[in-house]
């Protein structure tokens, strides 16, 4: 088998023309008419999302700070890390820090890049920011107005097996989960 051309080019695609299809409080729905390499054309359809911040709070017995939230589009809790969209002006961890404060409780005095990821490449341009939270110091738990979530620790351990045994399913989650793993592995 040859090796593929990791040069991304000759595999773009040209706007012809762009439309809105919907427009929410926090997503944009476009269709674009697009010219493909081979000079056919289509269409695509595609979600504008601000982007996304996930902190994984290592408490300081070790463990990680998840949450149960409930999920209305699967109508299933499911187990997570703190997370949410960036605000207008604000930078990946300026929301981190916010979002980590609204949904536990928790401030940290560390935080370190784990990487980012694009969650949805088929259907949309999100991007989400992956970050640990270290030196965790409970503050007080602001959830927003329209959240409810209940909060649990795990070791790494038994996160990565929550995984193996389908208990966390949440992709932004799992991701987080094994660039934690790897951190931890490397640098403690």
């Amino acid at each position: 088998m040859q090796t593929p051309n990791l040069q991304d080019d000759d595999l773009s695609e040209t706007c012809i023309s762009s439309e809105v299809i919907a427009s929410g409080g926090m997503l944009l729905v476009k269709r674009d008419f697009v010219r493909l390499p081979n000079g056919k054309q289509s269409q695509r359809e595609y979600i504008i999302h601000p982007g996304a911040v996930l902190a994984v709070p290592i408490l300081p017995n070790g463990n990680i700070l998840f949450e149960r939230q409930f999920r209305y589009p699967l109508n299933k809790v499911f187990i997570e890390l703190p997370a949410g969209k960036i605000d207008f002006n604000e930078t990946p961890l300026e929301t981190g820090k916010r979002e980590l404060l609204e949904e536990t409780g928790y401030s940290a005095k560390n935080w370190i890049t784990l990487g980012f990821q694009h969650p949805c490449i088929g259907y949309s341009n999100e991007i989400i920011h992956n970050f640990l939270a270290l030196d965790l110091t409970f503050e007080q738990h602001h959830p927003d107005e329209d959240e409810s979530l209940q909060l649990f620790e795990l070791s790494i351990t038994e996160a990565l097996q929550f995984i193996s045994d389908g208990k966390i399913t949440d992709a932004k989650t799992i991701i987080a989960l094994y660039q934690t793993e790897r951190y931890l592995r490397e640098n403690l």
